[in-house]
């Protein structure tokens, strides 16, 4: 029987940059993966002219390149850049989420995540799933410091589907850390960290065994 396993992604495109990998290996592996969004737009949408939808459309494309079913989404609407103001309400939503999925691994952001959106969701998450193995990916251009105690090996195919949903978000092209070469070269030098050709880094700050 499959874990149940939950990916909290600050916004959409987080979940699918610090552990796409990870979600494509444990899908393939036939556990159940839920994706929960904290933001669905995104203020960059109308700066860029973009409709506000855009987000959550291209998430939602991603989500089928991996296999993970619509059913297994849960999309919240944040206000993007303001989730300190909306901590409470942040923390709630995992509550209900945590009684409704009982996850039995949960992914999240770094807890060291610069960025006020992704530390919100890193602090209520620890507080929520204090009681369930918690792994915390990375995006390296949001940290100073990172703790590197878990990987996740990873085959080739892993890292093809990551790109491919990565590939959906044709709002962000433009961003570096989102092209092909960069997510392949990261991979590779987690995986020689790990001793294996391609990985993923986690912090472990709970271990449930």
């Amino acid at each position: 029987m499959g874990k149940r396993i939950l990916v909290l992604a600050p916004h959409t495109d987080d979940g699918e940059l610090g552990c796409g990998g990870a979600m494509s290996r444990f899908v393939e592996e036939r556990n159940d993966v839920f994706y929960a969004g904290f933001a669905r737009a995104d203020v960059a949408m109308a700066e860029e002219k973009l409709p506000p939808e855009q987000p959550e459309i291209e998430m939602r494309a991603a989500m089928k390149v991996f296999g993970i079913p619509e059913k297994h989404i849960r999309l919240f609407d944040f206000p993007c850049r303001n989730f300190p103001k909306h901590r409470q309400e942040i923390l709630q939503a995992m509550y209900d989420l945590n009684r409704e999925l009982s996850p039995d691994l949960v992914l999240m952001p770094a807890l060291g995540d610069l960025h006020q959106d992704h530390g919100v969701v890193a602090a209520e998450g620890m507080r929520i799933f204090k009681r369930t193995t918690v792994l915390c990916y990375e995006q390296p251009w949001n940290t100073v410091t990172l703790s590197t105690e878990g990987f996740v090996r990873l085959e080739e195919r892993h890292v093809a589907t990551k790109i491919r949903a990565l590939e959906c978000y044709v709002s962000q092209k433009s961003r570096k850390f989102l092209s092909a070469d960069f997510i392949r070269g990261w991979a590779r030098t987690r995986g020689v960290q790990a001793g294996v050709e391609y990985a993923e880094c986690f912090e472990v700050p709970r271990l449930i065994i």
